[in-house]
């Protein structure tokens, strides 16, 4: 691992500062005695909280090796990412937890593994099995949640962050969240259409967020009352959104962020293991599914969506290209807030991990994202909504 410091602009206070690091980890951040050379900007690497895959590993799929989860790794730093939730989706408990097994083993035998996966994301199984709610997940592995499901997961985690993502109609999703917020895990409310009441009660018991707001829904929903106007009527919650343009469109983007405190929001992409890669077939078990040049995966002549194959870095990009925002005020949404939320601290800060990227900047606009962990580059990228249009296909260092 390298040391070394740099001088750029802080993305948050725009003003200059020297970062210093060292055996991988920041030794100190301070006001600069001199501007920048160039015109750089510092920025943290990106934080996500739910990812199901990408690079062509599957996260939910066993067997599940440490050179797969290595070789993914790898490719994350590469777009930008500096730490993630780990997301395991809708399985029969047996498997899921012979998952989450997996993926420690592969972090007890790789540090670069385990520096990478922060914590976990349990997307399922206690969510909605109704049609429409229930998304791409299989209806018959929903169960109701128990006080052992919490445990064992609780157990098997450790100290490590952890999200879970439940149906607050469900039987036993109350006292569910009551304990999983006692132990210490965040939860978040989707997939589901519980009553404003339901939502009420879930809160005071401890759920804080809504997963991948305006997805896992019907595309038909009553104009007067929905789950998604149920769910705006409670500022308190944090509302995590794909950023792409697809999954939630530009104007729905749009009037998002103009209706909730922007320090409730968050980005994610939700890819499956197609992420950053370019557009074709890919396999879901004995199934195809296509990436289109949108980066959203569908059924074979379908049109309804089956998961995300979006870069983090195009995704912070294309909420600028939506909003009409600076590039900083999106980043902090992928970043920083995602952090906060998980309570994993500033992260630009002494002690943390040297995972950074730098923004340089021509004629006051962003043009290449250099990317580091560790304190070592791990690639330069164009700052571009659709690296593919850029002339990226596959982003070459890994």
């Amino acid at each position: 691992m390298s040391a070394g410091s740099v001088v750029a602009r802080h993305y948050q206070t725009r003003q200059p500062v020297t970062l210093t690091w060292s055996e991988g980890r920041i030794t100190a951040i301070e006001p600069a005695t001199r501007p920048p050379a160039q015109d750089v900007w510092i920025a943290p690497g990106l934080i996500e909280l739910q990812i199901n895959g990408y690079a062509n590993v599957n996260y939910w799929s066993l067997p599940l090796s440490t050179e797969d989860l290595t070789t993914s790794m790898r490719c994350l730093r590469r777009d930008g990412v500096s730490r993630i939730l780990l997301t395991l989706t809708t399985d029969h408990w047996p498997q899921m937890i012979a998952k989450l097994k997996a993926v420690q083993a592969a972090r007890k035998q790789s540090p670069e593994v385990r520096a990478a996966i922060a914590g976990f994301h349990f997307e399922g199984p206690f969510m909605s099995n109704v049609a429409g709610y229930v998304g791409a997940h299989e209806p018959h592995k929903m169960i109701d949640p128990t006080a052992a499901h919490i445990r064992e997961l609780r157990e098997l985690t450790g100290s490590d962050p952890v999200l879970l993502t439940m149906a607050p109609e469900r039987n036993g999703v109350i006292e569910a969240i009551r304990l999983a917020a006692s132990l210490g895990m965040r939860v978040s409310m989707g997939h589901t259409n519980a009553s404003k009441e339901v939502i009420a009660a879930a809160i005071d018991a401890g759920l804080s967020a809504y997963t991948h707001f305006g997805n896992g829904i019907p595309q038909a929903i009553d104009r007067h009352d929905n789950i998604l106007w149920r769910v705006l009527q409670f500022p308190s919650v944090t509302l995590g959104v794909i950023p792409d343009g697809v999954h939630v469109s530009p104007a729905f983007f749009r009037i998002i962020h103009r209706m909730v405190d922007p320090k409730k929001l968050y980005y994610t992409t939700d890819a499956v293991h197609p992420g950053g890669m370019p557009p074709g077939t890919f396999k879901f078990g004995d199934m195809d599914m296509v990436v289109g040049e949108d980066q959203v995966v569908r059924k074979p002549g379908e049109t309804n969506f089956s998961g995300s194959a979006l870069r983090p870095l195009e995704g912070v990009f294309r909420a600028v290209e939506m909003l009409g925002c600076a590039w900083q005020d999106a980043w902090v949404r992928f970043s920083q807030q995602p952090a906060d939320f998980m309570g994993m601290g500033e992260l630009l800060a002494p002690g943390q991990p040297a995972d950074f990227c730098l923004i340089d900047h021509d004629a006051n606009a962003p043009t290449t994202v250099r990317s580091y962990a560790g304190g070592d580059l791990r690639s330069t990228l164009p700052a571009a909504a659709r690296m593919r249009s850029a002339g990226i296909e596959v982003a070459a260092k890994t």
